[in-house]
């Protein structure tokens, strides 16, 4: 009785999760749409500053092309009072579940990336970081993320706040096959609707 009481309520939870964000992903697919100028789309692989240079308050650019697992990337949304750092801090590889009833399908593997957003624009950082990223394996199939809690760190908040010059972390998951070699992670403004793209070069 108390395992399916567990099970029950760890669905109730996902399922709220899943409704919030998509329906928050919903809402910013409009403003995408009336937003955006697709001709203007753009992929920004330069990283903002070396992880080692944030440490050490001695922010030197990288090489155009370098950014990786560490690396910091300034995105712009749709409007210009929206803008934000973004970091891919750590990637978890066949992360585990944090229950026993999270675990990945047959054949596919859990994978946590973990983020830190920071808002650096006029106004509030305000969305679904879920519904942002994705994955990129060695063939360019696309991953998105799916609404699973691991032991890797606890994840977003759905939607998340974030004030003017304040920061946000958290891990996403991605639900992989267990084959997949994963190349390039990716990460948009606006649930991903924005017209710049962040991407990380993996391994």
């Amino acid at each position: 009785m108390a395992i399916a009481t567990t099970r029950r309520t760890t669905t109730r939870r996902t399922t709220a999760r899943r409704s919030a964000a998509v329906l928050l992903g919903a809402s910013l697919v409009v403003l995408g749409v009336t937003a955006c100028d697709p001709s203007g789309s753009s992929v920004s692989t330069d990283a903002k500053q070396t992880s080692s240079a944030a440490a050490s308050g001695d922010a030197k650019p990288a090489p155009a092309g370098a950014a990786k697992v560490g690396d910091t990337i300034g995105l712009k949304g749709t409007e210009k009072t929206n803008t934000a750092d973004v970091t891919l801090v750590k990637v978890v590889d066949n992360a585990e579940g944090e229950d026993e009833f999270t675990k990945p399908a047959d054949g596919k593997r859990f994978v946590a990336v973990q983020f830190q957003i920071k808002a650096t624009g006029a106004k509030a950082y305000s969305d679904a970081p879920q519904n942002s990223a994705k994955l990129i394996d060695a063939q360019g199939q696309a991953y998105g993320s799916t609404v699973a809690d691991t032991k890797a760190g606890p994840g977003f908040q759905v939607p998340a706040n974030i004030a003017p010059g304040e920061s946000a972390l958290g891990f996403i998951t991605f639900e992989v096959p267990k084959d997949a070699k994963l190349d390039k992670a990716q990460f948009g403004l606006d649930s991903g609707f924005a017209q710049q793209t962040g991407q990380w070069k993996l391994g």
